[in-house]
């Protein structure tokens, strides 16, 4: 019989398990302190506990956690993870710094199901998601990373790896509840952007669920005909059902909202693109509109813009009064970049 993951227990649960032992109370604390704070990757860790009562977890408790596979460095600076599940999976998580800022990249599924043509990971099956323990993990092992090679923690963290964070809802949040408390890792929820594809129903519900972390909206192109073929979750979710959900969601928690929109030359990065981007922009309270260099992958033929044709949308943006910031592509030279997870054999 598989023993039970003991970090998917609440903190009331291994109260009462150690209640039930004729163990103190405040054992229950210092287990809790081991799993969450202090991020042990075994019982034999918890070393203020005796070797018997160790022992005894070990006995009637799993403690899976999420190893890095394999490490590749960016001449930018960036570095790639990627991590193996104790069932095999792999996912691959992504350190960016920057002078300001120590970012973690992080992943939500193995895989992803909703085949967005640009995106790499939208080649890849969708094996399953990953647990809120897996995911908290991520952010963990990068902050080490963070830490070891740049001697500074991490700052911010963005759901923008493999997967859609809000097709595995109950697990992000639940994550970010362990990546927010005092008693997990106690980062601002500020420092947190949640980026979907564009989950009309999910949106409102976290709305609904107060949130207090940001929102990223992949947008990509600015009319419904040109998302559709990018993006099949545009046929469900249209660009009209989205303004609806957005405004539900600010009007609820008044966090920021980010449009992204990667540029592919000659599809959406005409001044008939940036204008209808405008438009879709006045209807929203956006905080922000990131223009994204397209990253090269296998599957997509398209390719990005020459720089005159960057300058010249972004100036059309800037002229309309849009708050838009070019985002440059960081580790291009060892598939990091936005798009390009995917799990390759060469990590």
């Amino acid at each position: 019989m598989a023993k039970q993951n003991i970090r998917h227990l609440s903190y009331a649960d291994i109260e009462t398990y150690f209640l039930e032992q004729g163990e103190p109370k405040f054992r229950a604390k210092q287990v809790y302190e081991w799993l969450w704070q202090k991020k042990a990757g075994s019982f034999e860790d918890m070393s203020n506990l005796s070797k018997v009562l160790r022992a005894k977890l070990q006995e009637e408790f799993d403690l899976p956690a999420l190893k890095v596979d394999a490490t590749q460095y960016s001449s930018d600076g960036t570095i790639k993870s990627r991590f193996i599940t104790h069932d095999g999976h792999k996912v691959e998580g992504v350190l960016i710094p920057t002078e300001e800022r120590k970012t973690a990249c992080v992943s939500s599924q193995i895989g992803c199901s909703l085949s967005c043509k640009f995106c790499a990971t939208g080649y890849m099956e969708r094996k399953r998601n990953l647990s809120f323990d897996e995911i908290y993990d991520e952010v963990v092992l990068i902050n080490q990373q963070s830490e070891r090679v740049y001697e500074k923690k991490l700052s911010n963290i963005v759901f923008m790896g493999m997967g859609e964070p809000l097709l595995n809802y109950s697990n992000v949040l639940r994550a970010i509840e362990r990546i927010t408390a005092e008693d997990g890792l106690g980062m601002s929820p500020r420092r947190i952007t949640v980026s979907t594809a564009g989950v009309a129903k999910q949106i409102k519900k976290l709305g609904d669920d107060g949130v207090r972390f940001k929102l990223a909206l992949s947008l990509h192109a600015a009319n419904d005909v040109k998302r559709n073929e990018i993006m099949p979750i545009n046929e469900t979710n249209n660009i009209r059902v989205l303004i609806d959900a957005l405004n539900y969601f600010y009007k609820k928690t008044g966090n920021e909202i980010t449009f992204e929109y990667i540029l592919f030359k000659d599809f959406n990065d005409s001044l008939k693109d940036a204008e209808e981007l405008v438009k879709i922009y006045r209807q929203v309270p956006a905080d922000l509109v990131n223009i994204i260099e397209y990253n090269p992958i296998d599957f997509f033929n398209y390719t990005k813009p020459d720089e005159e044709g960057i300058e010249r949308f972004m100036s059309y943006l800037e002229k309309n009064r849009v708050n838009a910031r070019l985002r440059r592509s960081r580790g291009k030279d060892i598939d990091a970049a936005c798009g390009q997870l995917a799990n390759k054999d060469r990590l």
